[in-house]
This record gives C-alpha cells, structure tokens and sequence, in this order.
C-alpha cells in the first residue's frame, strides 16, 4: 500500500520496491495510472489544506525517480499482514518522518471517503460450534477458486483473500472480517463468501462477543502476530484473550482535510464514542447466558492493556496535534517487527527504543516506515489515527445494521454544521466525564446518567444532526439511520432486546441468537447509497 493510496481508487503512483531473491537485491519499479505531475497537483492540494504549514516543502516531495519523503527516504508502507518487500533508506527515521507519515494522511473534500470493516463469527449449523481453521481453509480456497481471489498466505498456512481494493482477513479466534471495498462490491463480498459457506453448512454472526462457547472452544488462527499476543496479553491485562478470540467489531474509517480539521473529528469521535457503543451495544451473552453487560466488547478492552487503549485524554490538550499523536505512539510496548517472512517479538520495548537501535531482538536495526505502520495498527484507544481517523467503538452486528454505523459518523464529521454542533455541546466536558460514560456504557447504556438527565436524551440530539448532516451531503443516506433513531428515542439498545428474547421466547437459551443474528447479506439491505468503503 502506498503513502498516498487514501486519495482514492484513480489516484496512485509510481515507486521503487526493493526485494531480495536468493541473496541478490532486485529493484522493481512500479507503475501506477496517476503521473507525478498530477500527483504533485493533488499533493499541492494537500498542502495548501493547512496540513501542518509550517512544514509543507518537508511533508511530500515527488520526482521523477519516484515517491519520496523528506531527508530521501524512500517510502514503502505494507499493507496488513506485513509485506516481504524491503525498504532501503537513505538514513535513520526521526521523529519528523513520523509526523510526516500521519499529515500525508490529509486530502481534500472531494477525496475523502468511507471505510468499513465488518467482523463476525463463523459457526456450523448443525451444532452451532465456531468453526475450524481446516474448514476457514476449505472455505477461503473455495472462493478464490470459483471467485477469482487472490490468496494471502503465512508459510504454508492461507490466512486471507484480497481481489483488488476489497479484503477477506481473519482475527485470532477465525472471526472474519470483510474490508476494503466499495459498498456495492462488499455485497458481492458477502454474496460469495455465503454462497460458499452455505454448501458447506457454516453461517455467519453479527455480534459483538461469542454468546456460547468458551475460550478454550475458540480456534487458534495460525498466525505469528497473534501467537506473540497471545503470549503477552495476560501479562497486561485480565481480558485480553477474551478481546482476541471472543470479539466482534464494525469499525468506520474517515479522512480529513488538515491537521486542525484531524483535531476537530478526533476530539468530536472520542466524546461521542460512548454514545456510539450505546447505540449499537450487541454483546449481552457469554457461555450461553447473559453476562451483565449490554457490550460486553466494549467492557473487555477497559482491562486489555491500558498502555494501548483508553479515551486518550490528551487529545484534548491545546498542543494536541500530529506531534502529539507520535509522541504517545513511540512510547506503547512494540508486539513484533516482520522481518524475512517472520515475525520476530519485540514485546515490552517501544518504538521510540526501536529508532535508538535498542530492540534486543534485532540489536542495532533501525525502523522503516513499514514498521510504523504495523506498529500503529497495534494501538487500540476508541479513536484511532493513523493516515485517516477510526471510530472504534461499536460492537459486531448483523448486516441490517452494518450501514448505519458509517451513517451515524459521517453525517456528524463530514458535515461542517452538525460537526461544529457536537463541539459545542461538548466543549466543557470533563475528562472525568467522559471516563465516567466510557465506564458505565457498557453495562447501562443510553440509560447511565449523565448531568441533569440521561445519556439517551444526548443521543437523541446527536443522532438528529447525524441525519441532518446525511441530508445536506444529498445522497439520500438518511434511511440508513432508522433503526438508531429508534434506538436513541426509545433508549432500548439492541442488546436489551436480545435479553428480552432470552427471557421471554427463547425461553433462557442463546441458540437462537444464531439465526435471530445470522449474517445473511441481503443485497437490499444498504443500497450504493453513495458509501464508498476505501
């Protein structure tokens, strides 16, 4: 994935990978469709966006030898699973390459877009058992045999599916997640995937934990990333195999215009992002019945590992800005740098000791841009930044609700009015405060007190300019909203209907969650509607 491939699916470059064959380096040039005079236009777009002015000759330099950042690094960024390519640099990182690496992130409004990626849990009908890694296996040939996918693999192990910008990846218990497409292809995704998964008896779930099997039920996934957290993460935290193995999410990725534009969303996302977790709380049982919470996804990471997750109050500070962000970044424990096709664990040490030379297990080696990239993908607070913002906080759920997740997000952050709106109501809460609902949430939903009322009577409000926001962008996305409006008026999350259910006609049994919440994928469920998934 290059630097600048956010700007959108007719926008790429030209660039130089260096990989090494049987002890010879190749350098291979490749050539994307856009010229770098045209990138150079949009980069000069980018710049005059405010996205740091101090240092816009220092963010993005383009010549006719290909994509370079300042001081003549040359820039590969892997995508995830890390790349075999490496990364010749012309001399050591420093902090401002970092900084760099998160402005380039900044686009104009018209390239801005949406991204969606979608967990859920595969399951067998007959007796509704997780799925294998032998049957993922069977199922991820499958489809890039008859579907034309490209297969990603780890050794000898398949460990993922990608077919131009769309991706099939799993998490560490066999949790599918579906990424990376333009909407109207993600229901072709999802159409193969179930066309597959249904002749071989397996279905899929939308909801945010594992409602009956236990986490010595759950497959191990074979690959070296997850081995080393699983290794680490009782060592951090109480709960952090349940959040690897027993987790669903629906995460939305979002795009700014400058580095002030990155501080209005990020702080806008942190602040509602308890509201978010209410909104779509979907995880109310554990081992076949109910677990005390509404979200018990969202509960499991306040004890994962606070060194990587939290409402990163700081964020809030005057001086918060793309700095800022590196800074907190280079200090969280680093869990692996991918070297020769492997990864190799580097727990415990940050990557700040990583750019000092400092790492005992590759002594003396320095970072490439490709390990800050996969280090950020290793830091977990509710609102993520890397190249674009991630809204982090809602549980897994079934495909009629998988749009109305980027519905609610984009019509506050990508609408100016309704942006400002939420800062303003926002402004004088405290940090206590928000701590205070991203505690309580998970058990007691837009029902937790907050001021002089509920947490409801503020969702209501939020969820009203979200709509508004969607029906001033023109795109008739505002239907996309109605079951959360529905949630927001009445207060009941869908998790507390779940519970009803379990009390009431399900008689205090779970199994019925498994078709109540089967991902079927109707196509008529979200329209085109003019989402596009980056």
């Amino acid at each position: 994935m290059a630097l600048v491939s956010q700007t959108g699916p007719s926008h790429s470059i030209r660039t130089e990978i260096v990989r090494y064959k049987a002890g010879k380096m190749v350098v291979v040039s490749m050539t994307y469709h856009m010229k770098a005079s045209k990138m150079k236009e949009l980069c000069g777009g980018f710049l005059s966006s405010s996205c740091n002015s101090s240092k816009k000759e220092q963010i993005l330099c383009i010549n006719d030898s290909g994509f370079r950042c300042n001081r003549g690094h040359r820039i590969i960024v892997a995508a995830s699973p890390p790349a075999e390519d490496a990364v010749i640099a012309r001399g050591p990182l420093t902090k401002e390459d970092l900084v760099d690496y998160l402005a380039s992130g900044c686009k104009p409004k018209e390239k801005w877009r949406i991204g969606t990626e979608h967990e859920k849990f595969g399951f067998e009908f007959g007796t509704l058992r997780p799925i294998t890694y032998e049957q993922i296996e069977e199922l991820l040939n499958g489809i890039a045999e008859r579907f034309d996918w490209e297969k990603i693999k780890e050794g000898d192990y398949i460990i993922g599916l990608k077919q131009g910008k769309q991706s099939i990846s799993l998490e560490p218990g066999g949790q599918f997640e579906l990424s990376g497409a333009p909407l109207e292809t993600l229901h072709q995704t999802c159409a193969e995937v179930k066309a597959v998964a249904e002749e071989m008896g397996i279905g899929f779930l939308g909801i945010g934990f594992q409602p009956k099997w236990a986490l010595k039920d759950i497959p191990i996934m074979p690959k070296g990333r997850y081995h080393i957290m699983r290794n680490y993460m009782p060592k951090v935290g109480t709960l952090g195999l349940d959040m690897m193995f027993r987790t669903c999410t629906v995460q939305v990725n979002l795009d700014f215009i400058s580095e002030a534009d990155m501080i209005r969303k990020f702080r806008a996302g942190l602040a509602l992002q308890p509201i978010a977790t209410a909104l779509f709380a979907n995880s109310p049982f554990m081992e076949g019945k109910p677990n005390g919470y509404l979200s018990m996804r969202s509960h499991i990471w306040t004890d994962t590992d606070n060194n990587r997750t939290g409402m990163l109050p700081f964020v809030f500070d005057d001086s918060f800005g793309f700095e800022q962000y590196v800074d907190y970044a280079l200090d969280v424990p680093m869990y692996f740098v991918y070297r020769k096709k492997k990864y190799i664990d580097c727990t415990g040490m940050t990557f700040r000791d990583f750019m000092a030379g400092k790492l005992p297990c590759i002594p003396g080696e320095l970072p490439t841009l490709n390990d800050w990239e996969n280090h950020l993908t290793t830091i977990f607070p509710e609102v993520r930044l890397k190249r674009y913002l991630e809204m982090r906080g809602a549980d897994g759920g079934p495909w009629r609700r998988l749009c109305a997740l980027p519905a609610f997000w984009v019509g506050i952050l990508y609408d100016e009015v309704s942006l400002q709106k939420v800062l303003d109501m926002t402004v004088d809460w405290t940090a206590e405060e928000r701590q205070m609902l991203r505690n309580k949430v998970p058990k007691s939903g837009l029902k937790t007190p907050f001021r002089d009322g509920l947490l409801r009577h503020v969702a209501e409000d939020v969820v009203q300019w979200a709509r508004d926001g969607l029906e001033r962008r023109g795109f008739k996305e505002s239907g996309f909203l109605n079951e959360v409006t529905e949630v927001g008026r009445t207060g009941v999350t869908p998790a507390e209907k779940l519970l009803e259910l379990y009390h009431g006609k399900w008689r205090q049994t779970v199994d019925p969650v498994f078709e109540e919440l089967l991902y079927r994928g109707e196509s008529d469920s979200c329209g085109t509607g003019g989402f596009f998934c980056v």
